[in-house]
């Protein structure tokens, strides 16, 4: 009975240890834009923000707070060496019916299948793997400018 508690109690730790194993290599690393944040200056980490094509913004009219930066197209987003960390496409898009643009990970359906044709179907599922676990596919509801991103659902 003895032998059979020990090997009980092995195979819980090992079980554990295996449970906790941190695979890094299947993730990209955690992406500046849409990191949770409070105020600006939490955002793009030993990055000049003078750098960035555009103001430095922390949203927080989204939950836990959302880092970004303004831009005026695409090109705008990732410009700067750093800044995007997984090499993911981001768009650029106003949030709700704002005129100010700025820039998001995308989850558009062409972006998600380039990006990891596993997820091509799962949207949702891309956003909470790449972005974040609570992040969703959603529109930005930006009008005749709305696009796809990772937010909070």
């Amino acid at each position: 009975m003895r032998l059979l508690r020990i090997t009980f109690a092995a195979l819980f730790v090992a079980g554990t240890f295996a449970a906790c194993d941190d695979d890094h290599d299947n993730h990209p690393p955690a992406e500046n834009t849409g990191s949770a944040c409070t105020a600006p200056d939490q955002c793009y980490p030993g990055l000049d923000g003078g750098t960035l094509k555009g103001e430095v913004e922390c949203l927080t009219k989204v939950p836990g707070g959302y880092c970004t930066h303004r831009c005026a197209s695409d090109t705008d987003c990732c410009a700067v060496t750093g800044e995007c960390k997984s090499g993911f496409k981001q768009v650029c898009a106003p949030l709700t019916n704002e005129t100010i643009t700025r820039c998001f990970l995308s989850c558009e359906d062409a972006d998600v299948k380039a990006a990891d044709p596993a997820y091509a179907s799962d949207t949702n599922g891309y956003c909470a793997k790449y972005a974040n676990a609570a992040f969703g596919c959603r529109s930005t509801g930006g009008g005749s400018a709305n696009r796809k991103v990772c937010l909070p659902n």
